[in-house]
């Protein structure tokens, strides 16, 4: 593991503005995102997708840009800087190396990507320039740096955090060259201390199971995440000994002999084959036992490296809390893993930790780095405001949104509001919940939601299947009161952005499993494995959030509402989309979702729907059919 402080500060050019707003980019692989701080703290950002409805969209961010500046009233020459989240030429020296490596294996790819890395790729911030003069025709613009792609994921894990000072790890695919980083954070400091380097990544062997078992790379890790429960880890000692080699403090190196990720198109070929008992399974053809069991297996090896790499960077700094960011930092169940192993005493996962969040973490590089405070750790809060930092839609753009489609509907006070959605949640409906701003990052976290009961045992397989559309053994998650959360599931803190794994508390499993082998005289394996079977996952775990009223007043309020009227204070939160398509973004898009899917309530603000109630809905093309699956 190379050590030091190699690439720790990027070079800089213009004078900008000291004490003013940074804007941050991410762009040009996937994910593109925008967001926007001042004085250390995050004010706005969003991805590319959100508005133009291309999932993972990897263009320049223009509409989160634009949404950023208006967000917070400025033009784009009251910026101090742009700062783009890794820097392209540094990336250039890494494909171009990697591409004399392994010649001639390359030579298709070489001749394919190489006249725009030769080209526009590797001079990317001129691009930026140029998109961003297109913004603002004929005004200055503030100066565009560039901050190296794990600075800037390090920089989203730890100066949002609520910590002084903690130790900080940062694993994905790669950026420039880094794929793993350790770094210690302390006051307005973030120190790298050692890094591993691309081929040997571990977010590329955990996609290369992705891409074996048939998901999409860069969007179906987590489909592999939900599918590892189903089954055994019986190759995990082959991937131990053939595909990775893991010392002690958790530096590792790949056999690229089994890859072809460096070089190739695909992520795995013939040898791969060969170890797992077969070919690539097709896209959407049946999952079978060895898929179960792949998935378990490298879930497993997995949880395994980031424990150690865990352990080895809270060693070297002293610290005994943690911050995470980088692809597989959405990884809960391991992030769960190292949170119940005692690993540290506290964890903080930035909730946008691909690379969306890169934007959010250059601009804060940036703004630390022209002497912004961190004022918000003396609250011992974090920064990011809940991650509600995307597009709001007031009620009266609602109320004429409502108008101009003709959709009936009734405005109730809070109060009323969700007393009257608890009612129909409890009894058995599906709910559209669109409040307030926006999520940044992947989770709906009770803003873009799609909310239901997860006491029945039928909930699962319904969202999945008839209102997501996507497959069924995928898991939901809970949402849960944060003074209840304990009550019910094996949590030692606060896990506010879903980005933990827990179990169910014993309590609510033996209470429910004795009560339905009474019942109905079934062995335990055939009965619902907790009270909350909806969002219980087949080990027992549930990916959980925690609701505070003070990052998210009427969720809390609604939760609330749901257990005096349940007892239950968790509600099914999956976000408000179908598969294949971005987290809905506006009030339109909310409706059309609303229409085309089994959800039977929406609720737009403080506006009700009723499903029966609306004109009927027609469709001027198969909507599905245009959709990508993923």
């Amino acid at each position: 593991m190379r050590t030091g402080k190699r690439g720790a500060h990027p070079d800089r050019s213009g004078p900008g503005r000291p004490d003013g707003p940074v804007l941050g980019i991410s762009a040009y692989y996937h994910d593109s995102a925008a967001a926007l701080v001042t004085g250390g703290n995050p004010l706005a950002a969003a991805q590319e997708e959100r508005f133009t409805r291309r999932r993972h969209d990897p263009g320049f961010p223009a509409h989160a840009v634009a949404f950023c500046l208006r967000q917070a009233g400025l033009r784009l020459d009251e910026l101090a800087a742009v700062a783009f989240y890794e820097d392209p030429a540094l990336k250039f020296r890494r494909v171009l190396a990697t591409w004399l490596a392994t010649a001639p294996h390359g030579l298709p790819v070489f001749r394919r990507t190489f006249p725009q890395w030769a080209t526009w790729k590797r001079r990317a911030l001129d691009d930026v320039r140029a998109q961003l003069r297109d913004l603002a025709p004929g005004r200055p613009l503030p100066p565009v740096v560039a901050h190296r792609h794990h600075a800037s994921h390090a920089a989203s894990a730890y100066f949002p955090s609520p910590y002084p000072s903690a130790a900080v790890l940062c694993v994905d695919g790669v950026g420039e060259w880094a794929t793993t980083t350790l770094w210690h954070g302390r006051g307005t400091e973030l120190v790298p201390l050692a890094e591993l380097r691309f081929p040997h990544s571990l977010g590329m062997l955990y996609s290369a199971f992705t891409y074996f078992c048939g998901f999409k790379v860069d969007s179906g890790e987590y489909k592999l995440m939900g599918l590892a429960p189903y089954g055994t880890p019986r190759y995990a000692p082959l991937i131990r000994e053939r595909l990775i080699d893991v010392k002690p403090d958790g530096s590792f190196r790949l056999d690229l002999r089994y890859f072809t990720f460096p070089y190739g198109q695909t992520m795995v070929g013939r040898a791969f084959e060969e170890l797992f008992d077969g070919p690539r399974r097709t896209p959407e053809g049946p999952l079978t036992d060895r898929e179960f069991d792949l998935a378990a297996s490298v879930q497993q090896v997995t949880e395994e490296v980031m424990l150690r790499l865990a352990r080895t960077v809270l060693e070297r700094t002293g610290e005994r809390r943690l911050c995470l960011a980088g692809g597989v930092a959405l990884n809960c169940v391991a992030n769960g893993r190292i949170l119940a192993d005692g690993v540290c005493d506290e964890l903080w996962v930035q909730p946008a930790a691909g690379d969306a969040g890169g934007a959010l973490g250059a601009a804060l590089a940036e703004s630390h780095r022209r002497g912004a405070p961190r004022t918000h750790v003396t609250r011992r809060t974090d920064a990011m405001a809940g991650a509600l930092l995307g597009p709001g839609h007031p009620d009266r753009e609602i109320e004429a949104f409502l108008t101009r489609g003709g959709y009936p509907a009734v405005r109730l006070t809070e109060r009323t509001l969700v007393e009257r959605v608890a009612a129909e949640l409890a009894a058995g409906k599906v709910v559209g919940w669109f409040q307030g701003r926006m999520e940044f990052g992947p989770r709906a976290l009770g803003n873009r939601s799609i909310l239901a009961d997860p006491r029945d045992r039928t909930t699962q397989s319904t969202l999945n299947l008839k209102t997501k559309f996507r497959e069924s053994f995928r898991p939901f998650a809970p949402a849960v009161l944060a003074e209840d959360a304990k009550d019910w599931f094996d949590l030692p803190q606060e896990s506010p952005y879903m980005l933990l794994t827990a179990q169910v508390a014993a309590a609510r499993r033996r209470e429910c499993d004795a009560a339905a082998k009474e019942a109905t005289g079934l062995d335990l394996l055939h009965v619902p494995r907790s009270t909350i079977p909806a969002v219980t996952h087949v080990d027992g775990s549930a990916r959980i959030q925690t609701v505070t009223a003070e990052h998210n007043a009427r969720f809390h309020a609604l939760l609330t509402a749901f257990r005096e009227r349940t007892g239950c204070p968790v509600l099914v939160n999956t976000s408000f989309n179908v598969r294949g398509e971005p987290i809905v973004q506006d009030p339109e898009e909310a409706y059309a979702c609303f229409m085309r899917t089994r959800i039977d309530l929406l609720v737009l603000g403080g506006f009700l729907l009723d499903k029966r109630d609306q004109p009927q809905w027609r469709e001027e093309d198969d909507w599905r059919a245009a959709i990508p699956m993923d």
